[in-house]
């Protein structure tokens, strides 16, 4: 029987024109589906907030830590940034929750993206590939170039 071919993302297709090196996988880390390889600590959450001067903003950080929303807030030039509302998500970002993507949210909105510092010591990281239950890997510092991302501390 013929292995299933893995259909890319738009996200997948968008760094393989950019000639951007990535792994494409399986991972739903909302229901906690990883593979056995994939630690915890390399799987991060693309954070979609809203700042007081500068509107929507991205915070990427682990998905074993909490946002700090004082720190993002300083990163990004805001007084303080909250959360967008679920409701407000899709049409804001273009994404529906666990489905966030900096690569995704860059190409279309061009909204500021902060990567958390923690991410600068790897060899990769791995995001949303822009569905849920797709991800990428990918290296955290050819990610920032590509997407315009700060590296910040960002986490509690």
């Amino acid at each position: 029987m013929a292995k299933k071919k893995h259909k890319k993302t738009l996200v997948e297709q968008i760094l393989d024109k950019a000639d951007i090196a990535h792994i494409g996988m399986e991972i739903n880390a909302l229901e906690g589906e990883k593979p056995d390889n994939v630690l915890e600590d390399d799987i991060y959450k693309t954070l979609a907030l809203i700042g007081n001067n500068t509107g929507p903003v991205i915070g990427i950080i682990p998905i074993t830590q909490h946002l700090s929303y004082k720190k993002l807030a300083t990163a990004s030039g805001n007084k303080k940034v909250a959360m967008i509302p679920l409701k407000d998500l899709q049409k804001t970002t273009g994404y529906i929750h666990g489905a966030n993507n900096p690569v995704g949210i860059w190409q279309t909105k061009k909204f500021p993206i902060f990567i958390d510092t923690i991410a600068q010591d790897k060899e990769f990281m791995i995001v949303s590939a822009g569905e849920v239950g797709k991800s990428i890997q990918i290296n955290p510092q050819e990610l920032a170039n590509f997407v315009n991302a700060e590296f910040a501390d960002l986490i509690e």
